[in-house]
């Protein structure tokens, strides 16, 4: 689950945001000198299905980007495991809550949000994003 108290706009900096991954992982969005992509998404989203491999791609491919996915709008837990199961994710997975959906003003799935290495917010987009697309998103120019 992650917390935070105030309303992320862009340009401003994701501090203190503390989760817990799915595997049990305490866990923090803290600089970290990598470039961070926050992805949010429902397991019954069907872009997000299309979508996620070329998530996964871009983690396995660039020791400089850190990932972290976050579940909202699932109906079961149970959902978000097998939505992890089926597309075999090595990146740690969040269970989302209504405030942080409000706070990240998520409309619609998947939503992306790029953190630079001091997690500023640079960049964000929604819907469907071709590997190419995902790491050109995380480039500071």
């Amino acid at each position: 689950m992650l917390s935070k108290d105030t309303v992320i706009e862009n340009n401003s900096v994701a501090e203190g945001i503390k989760y817990q991954t799915t595997t049990g992982e305490l866990r923090s969005v803290s600089a970290s000198g990598k470039t961070t992509i926050l992805y949010f998404f429902a397991p019954w989203c069907q872009i997000c299905h299309a979508s996620i491999s070329n998530l996964q791609s871009v983690f396995e491919n660039n020791a400089h980007i850190d990932v972290i996915a976050i579940a909202l709008d699932f109906s079961s837990e149970k959902a978000v495991y097998n939505f992890i199961s089926q597309h075999q994710l090595t990146f740690p997975v969040v269970f989302g809550t209504e405030q942080l959906k409000q706070q990240y003003a998520i409309t619609a799935y998947p939503s992306y949000y790029v953190l630079d290495m001091n997690n500023k917010i640079t960049a964000r987009s929604l819907g469907y994003s071709t590997e190419l697309g995902l790491y050109l998103r995380t480039l500071t120019l």
